[in-house]
């Protein structure tokens, strides 16, 4: 344990300042279970008028069970492919309930489920329509003669696209830049589904109240995506106009950007939450590229620090002053906003110990109130050590550096030399009252996993266990 004890001046003098209001509202935990309870009764509605359309009594021959079979299948699918818009329109209500670590997996479990009773509704419904052309043969026909086959063709490629480079095998052999693009076809593969099941889907039209369900559905889901994803970026990009006012090499592999713009104080932006940035300082501007806050914002700056991992972050060494940003977010709830107990631990590793450090700078000072603890591999890994000391010291906190390289041989967030314990033995031992405290935690995924798990074992409630994942 390393505390350097420093006065307020100097903290300040630093150029440490203290956070200012803090212009955005918690979103209390009870919109969590609201927003799933909507998604539910999307697909509950969905699943009643199918009945209401006879689907309990379309039962009869073999080609009729599997033809209404693969019409509610069909429902089913494209209920939840527009929930899963809904999910990737960052919607701020529906983030900032769920969390982004939280979100993703429910956006991949849906998206999932959807796909595969996509393919379900396909095979299902060709079984039942067999005119005696075979499997294949009943395909092509209705693909070229049943009206809007070939858009919706188009979309299920677009959308077995984006399912493949989902699979973690696939997903960890592309550049983010690259998946991100691809991604974005889960808007095209929606778009052009919707034709045929117009066209064709009679459950679609079956009555008034089917009629304004989809279209109301796909209007709102379209809606939410323009204006969470494209309008209010600008508008707020316009609104702060942010520029690149220094760059700082922390180390050979670490760099810091320091932002400025207008009415900072309006951002409603929290310690530890991030935003997706975008330089424009050339042809890669449209790609933008998640980065937390490694300070807390004070109304007139912004800061982020980011390593050196990929084509984006790399970059950020040859950004020049006074170049424009556009932001999107901010997103996250990595933030005090959603503590539920008095006292905190912070347990970062690497990289991940930035937006630990913006959380401390905005978390109350008292004895031993809040705990950090820095995973890194050596002391020279140590990012932004004359920071952590200098805010813990001044908030009264403790600063625990466990060093060390990690054991091959063994899934643990302990460094081969602590060999001798257990995860959530070293966390007690740390931490005694860590049942009493918040625990939030970063750094890469399976090492926050394993973090996690040693934190409930130890004794930390669920519901006190907050993380947050970047990786894609």
């Amino acid at each position: 344990m390393s505390i350097l004890t420093v006065s307020e001046q100097s903290l300040r003098a630093k150029g440490v300042s203290a956070p200012t209001r803090d212009p955005r509202r918690s979103v209390p935990a009870s919109w969590r279970d609201v927003t799933a309870g909507v998604g539910w009764f999307l697909v509950l509605f969905v699943v009643a008028l199918w009945v209401a359309g006879g689907g309990l009594s379309a039962f009869g021959s073999l080609g009729e069970s599997m033809t209404n079979l693969g019409r509610l299948t069909g429902l089913v699918a494209s209920v939840l492919l527009l929930i899963q818009m809904f999910l990737i329109a960052r919607i701020p209500l529906v983030e900032q309930a769920w969390g982004q670590d939280e979100l993703m997996r429910v956006h991949r479990l849906v998206g999932f489920t959807s796909f595969n009773l996509m393919l379900a509704h396909i095979v299902l419904t060709i079984v039942g329509y067999n005119t005696g052309l075979g499997f294949i043969g009943t395909f092509l026909d209705q693909v070229l003669n049943a009206p809007g086959m070939l858009l919706a063709l188009g979309g299920t490629v677009a959308l077995i696209m984006i399912v493949v480079t989902s699979l973690r095998r696939v997903r960890t052999r592309l550049r983010y830049e690259s998946w991100h693009l691809l991604h974005l076809y889960a808007y095209l593969g929606a778009g052009l589904a919707l034709p045929h099941q117009l066209w064709t889907g009679a459950d679609f039209l079956s009555s008034p109240a089917a009629t304004v369900f989809w279209w109301g559905t796909y209007a709102a889901s379209l809606a939410a995506v323009v204006t969470f994803r494209v309008v209010v970026p600008l508008v707020r990009s316009r609104r702060h106009r942010l520029v690149v006012s220094d760059v700082v090499a922390e180390s050979p592999t670490v760099t810091s950007v320091v932002l400025t713009g207008r009415a900072l104080d309006r951002l409603p932006v929290r310690a530890g939450q991030f935003f997706t940035w975008r330089f424009l300082d050339g042809a890669g501007w449209t790609r933008g590229h998640p980065y937390s806050l490694s300070a807390a914002p004070d109304g007139r700056r912004l800061r982020i620090t980011a390593e050196a991992a990929g084509d984006g972050s790399s970059c950020l060494t040859g950004l020049r002053p006074g170049t424009g940003v556009l932001i999107e977010g901010p997103y996250g709830r990595l933030h005090a906003g959603v503590k539920t107990q008095r006292r905190t631990l912070l347990v970062g590793a690497g990289i991940g110990i930035t937006p630990l450090r913006a959380l401390l700078e905005d978390l109350p000072p008292g004895p031993d109130e809040t705990v950090v603890i820095y995973r890194v591999g050596s002391r020279d890994d140590m990012i932004l050590r004359d920071e952590l000391l200098e805010l813990a010291a001044a908030k009264g906190a403790r600063l625990v550096a466990v060093v060390g390289h990690r054991n091959p041989e063994r899934h643990s967030w302990l460094p081969v030399e602590a060999g001798a314990l257990g995860d959530a033995e070293a966390l007690a031992r740390i931490v005694p009252d860590i049942a009493q405290r918040d625990v939030f935690i970063c750094g890469a995924p399976r090492w926050m996993q394993i973090v996690a798990a040693a934190a409930r074992e130890a004794g930390a409630p669920d519901e006190a266990i907050h993380q947050e994942r970047f990786a894609w």
